[in-house]
């Protein structure tokens, strides 16, 4: 299987890129500046790109099997909101003008549920990352209405941070995935072995899906 995999230098992407090749996909990473990505394979190809570029992305996209998306606007972009569901359209229609139905993105956490209630508009949310959350939320919104694609929506654990690849943990739907200790927590590396599992067993297929320890 021939894997696009876009946003591929950032925090999740590399991880990404990793396990899709441990696994023995060939895999085309995309990013703006793909030289950033510190590894090397032969099967992995290396592809610059402004994903706004719906046309060129497309052109890039065909012959590939499947997407999957990490892209992110940046924390620290001021126009975030507006970048990432601008981005996250273009891949969209990217993946459907290239003719490739699976498609799975990695959103946050702040769409997930608490005693029916969205986490991104809890009073506690954290002021520099509601931008963020919020787009993803809406993003979300707007993707369970696509028919065309075999689409997945990815929600992390609420605490997304590097650690190590486990391969363990649980996963759930719209609520949080809390441990023992009352923590929703994951690694970088196990998110990128669920999007890698997700796109072998298709679980959740015209869903969103979170998981944690």
């Amino acid at each position: 299987m021939k894997v696009a995999i876009i946003g591929a230098t950032g925090f999740v992407g590399p991880k990404v890129v990793n396990e899709a090749l441990n696994r023995g996909y060939e895999v085309t990473a995309f990013a703006r500046q793909p030289e950033k990505l510190e590894i090397e394979n032969e099967k992995l190809t290396k592809q610059s790109v402004d994903i706004n570029d719906t046309e060129i992305l497309a052109n890039l996209l065909v012959g590939h099997d499947a997407v999957i998306s990490t892209f992110n606007a940046g924390w620290t972009n001021p126009n975030l909101y507006e970048d990432f569901l601008k981005g996250s359209r273009s891949i969209q229609a990217a993946t459907k003008q290239a003719g490739i139905k699976r498609y799975i993105t990695v959103g946050g956490a702040g769409s997930l549920y608490i005693h029916g209630a969205q986490l991104v508009d809890g009073p506690h949310f954290p002021a520099e990352y509601k931008p963020g959350a919020t787009a993803a939320r809406d993003y979300l919104t707007e993707l369970r209405n696509e028919n065309e694609l075999d689409w997945t929506f990815v929600s992390p654990a609420i605490n997304l941070h590097p650690g190590t690849r486990t391969a363990n943990f649980r996963l759930g739907t719209e609520e949080p995935v809390f441990n023992t200790e009352g923590k929703s927590e994951i690694s970088a590396e196990d998110l990128a072995v669920a999007l890698l599992d997700e796109l072998e067993k298709n679980q959740f297929v015209k869903q969103r899906f979170t998981l944690g320890y």
